[in-house]
């Protein structure tokens, strides 16, 4: 009985696959990437848009930790589609879906929804149709996502932390290293079923981020709100135009919300007792 990660050699599924060998799992990495080498697992050509190939990649397995690439949403709906096929004709033991902080209302307070046509909700009501055992982890915003150079570089070269949020707004971020924790332990939680939220609770601010930042890097650092088409031209030559401006989308709707924290009654706190890193706890952990 093994464990399937998804996108193993990428920033999501690589700590969840490290993860899982650092407590002896036998694990099998999907990538696209027929030459990838992946230590301690087990390499195998597998890509969202084959239902025959997911299959085959998710029979007899224990686990199968599945996240939706940064695409076309057309292309998510389908991928989407073709996981849940997969599932319900391989039937693993478990899934754990992270949404990758696109959920739809996993809190039920009406705050964090998407449309119900969206990819997310596509694959959580078609989990939740298949019969098969599994639970989902929704963070709201990635740690990593201060790392990418338009970022970090503002940050050690100008002391200035840039992000698309104000700055009084609090936010319950989660690193993929906190993901990982979290998978890895539902997989050997299987009474631990439904929405699992993962991140910061209180909820931090944007000038305490750049408070961590700059007591890890020994210099002041502020924060500095910017507007989300600002963020959309600095991150499409990483990403492409086409991800760029849906990211910049959500944005523009996250600074409608009053916070993007998460609830404590469904986090990983509460239901598994694993608490997320603090930010300073991640910047030393990444060795920034």
């Amino acid at each position: 009985m093994t464990y399937v990660i998804h996108a193993a050699t990428g920033a999501q599924g690589a700590p969840v696959v490290a993860a899982l060998v650092a407590a002896g799992k036998p694990v099998v990495a999907l990538t696209r990437n027929t030459d990838a080498v992946v230590p301690g697992a087990t390499v195998v050509a597998a890509g969202y848009s084959s239902t025959a190939e997911l299959t085959r990649a998710y029979r007899d397995a224990e686990g199968v930790f599945v996240h939706l690439p940064m695409t076309s949403e057309e292309d998510r709906r389908a991928y989407a589609r073709n996981i849940v096929a997969a599932v319900r004709a391989a039937r693993p033991a478990r899934v754990v879906f992270s949404t990758s902080g696109s959920s739809p209302d996993p809190a039920g307070d009406g705050r964090q929804g998407e449309p119900v046509e969206s990819a997310a909700s596509t694959l959580v009501r078609g989990l939740a149709d298949s019969g098969v055992a599994h639970a989902v982890i929704a963070p709201t915003l990635y740690l990593e996502n201060l790392l990418m150079p338009y970022v970090l570089d503002a940050v050690r070269e100008r002391g200035v932390l840039p992000y698309p949020v104000r700055a009084d707004f609090p936010v319950s971020w989660a690193s993929h290293l906190d993901i990982a924790d979290v998978a890895v332990a539902l997989f050997d939680r299987p009474d631990v079923t439904g929405v699992v939220s993962v991140g910061q609770y209180p909820a931090i601010t944007g000038p305490d981020l750049a408070e961590a930042f700059g007591a890890r890097l020994g210099r002041d650092v502020v924060f500095e709100p910017i507007t989300p088409e600002h963020f959309r031209t600095s991150v499409a030559p990483l990403i492409g135009e086409g991800p760029a401006a849906d990211v910049a989308a959500i944005y523009e709707s996250v600074g409608m919300l009053p916070d993007l924290s998460i609830a404590p009654e469904h986090s990983a706190q509460k239901l598994l007792g694993i608490a997320p890193r603090s930010t300073s706890q991640w910047l030393a952990d990444i060795g920034l």
